[in-house]
């Protein structure tokens, strides 16, 4: 007598969305939106103003030592180099304590941590990086699982080598069309921003499905401002160069049929150049309609738009033009090995010949602690990524921010501008 055939199937596995793979993968069981997970952490990032914090936790309050010292980075890049004796004392202890660990030190002037941490191939596809910045987010961009953590956090991930996630909801934001000339990623992140809203995406993953479109650096726009929709993490599905960069494991992809909170879709080839008005973020319009407002400092830099590509946007835009005699343009790359590479190919010296003041590799004037701080009713015009009130200076100046391309033309014009405008001025 044969046996009957089974009335009823095994359930079939649920899609699931990136996050939520990554997070099964490197925890060993299958996870889902919702639910808690243990897992290894590839990269743990400390940078110098929680450096002091991180130390003391570590020391005071673990008694250990990193489990993993290889794991362990910390980046003096915020303030840097030091602009005060106690700021300088933290970065001293910083120093010791790398020396006597044998934790990976990238001291002053070697740039930003996540630049730093992406050019080092310390972020990979389906790695978990921590970073004790909230714009870890960056490294999604290469399909890592990059998030923020405070200084306790940090600690014991680098003392135990794993950490616990709640697994995060998940928006899906699908691209498409291609970026018409002047426009940029910054543009895109920016109209996904302000389509998100500023807790849009709080505590979710925001999947970002590009196809081949963007580069890595485009990429690390994309999935750095997504912190600021108040996403845990920003997740950009391999394609494009990424694929030539990297080994990209199966595994990282998302499920056909994956559950979204949120679905938005955004034609690239309909955007128009972007810019973020104070003091929120996601108050984004076009430019067109700030045309005009009177600048005093231009800032073009920071783990948003310091990369070699965004530094060659706005030399175009300022070859032979000068700045204008009321506003101040501050150049900061984002690494040492993007101010080589601007140096070797002649961009430097196109921004310097234009009137740009040339910063050491950094987070520069970004949180306002040094090199460009504004003073009381000043506005400023910068290519970072976040403009609350009193982020680069006194509580009485505003931030408006934009793509490296308006940024620069504003510093020619004096006010909010275009390309365009400055191309209409020298006719």
């Amino acid at each position: 007598m044969t046996n009957p055939l089974p009335t009823s199937h095994p359930p079939l596995p649920k899609p699931q969305t990136m996050a939520e793979r990554i997070l099964s993968q490197r925890g060993n069981k299958p996870v889902y939106a919702g639910e808690l997970a243990v897992v290894e952490v590839d990269q743990v990032m400390v940078v110098d103003s929680i450096a002091q914090s991180f130390i003391q936790r570590m020391q005071q309050d673990l008694a250990a030592v990193p489990k993993f010292p290889e794991r362990v980075s910390i980046v003096i890049d915020h303030v840097a180099p030091a602009s005060t004796v106690s700021v300088a004392q933290a970065q001293k202890e910083a120093r010791e304590y790398a020396a006597e660990t044998g934790v990976r030190l990238f001291d002053v002037g070697r740039g930003i941590c996540h630049q730093v941490l992406m050019e080092e191939g310390l972020a990979r596809p389906g790695w978990i990086v921590l970073g004790s910045d909230s714009h870890s987010t960056t490294y999604g961009a290469v399909a890592a699982f990059g998030t923020g953590m405070g200084a306790t956090d940090i600690a014991l991930s680098a003392a135990s080598g794993k950490t616990w996630l709640r697994v995060p909801e998940s928006v899906k934001v699908t691209f498409t069309g291609e970026l018409q000339p002047g426009v940029s990623a910054k543009d895109a992140a920016l109209e996904m921003i302000r389509r998100l809203g500023a807790d849009g995406a709080t505590y979710m993953s925001i999947e970002m499905h590009a196809g081949d479109r963007f580069t890595r650096g485009q990429r690390m726009t994309l999935a750095n401002l997504c912190v600021e929709a108040g996403a845990k993490v920003g997740l950009v599905v391999p394609g494009g160069e990424i694929l030539e960069m990297y080994d990209v494991p199966e595994w990282v992809y998302p499920d056909p049929g994956a559950s979204y909170v949120q679905e938005i879709e955004l034609d690239l080839s309909a955007l128009r150049p972007r810019m973020s008005a104070p003091s929120e973020v996601d108050n984004v319009h076009d430019v067109a309609e700030l045309r005009g407002i009177k600048v005093d400092q231009v800032f073009i830099g920071t783990c948003t738009n310091g990369r070699l590509d965004d530094l060659h946007a706005a030399a175009d835009v300022l070859r032979g033009q000068k700045v204008d005699p009321s506003t101040r343009l501050l150049v900061i790359p984002a690494s040492s090995q993007v101010m080589e590479a601007a140096m070797a190919d002649g961009t430097l010296l196109t921004l310097i010949q234009a009137g740009a003041v040339l910063g050491t590799p950094g987070c520069g004037p970004c949180m306002g602690r040094h090199q460009g701080v504004l003073a009381p009713g000043e506005v400023c015009v910068s290519t970072s990524n976040r403009n609350f009130i009193g982020r680069m200076g006194d509580k009485d100046a505003k931030v408006y921010l934009a793509s490296p391309a308006v940024a620069a033309a504003t510093a020619i014009m004096g006010r909010v501008a275009l390309p365009e405008d400055v191309h209409k001025a020298v006719l």
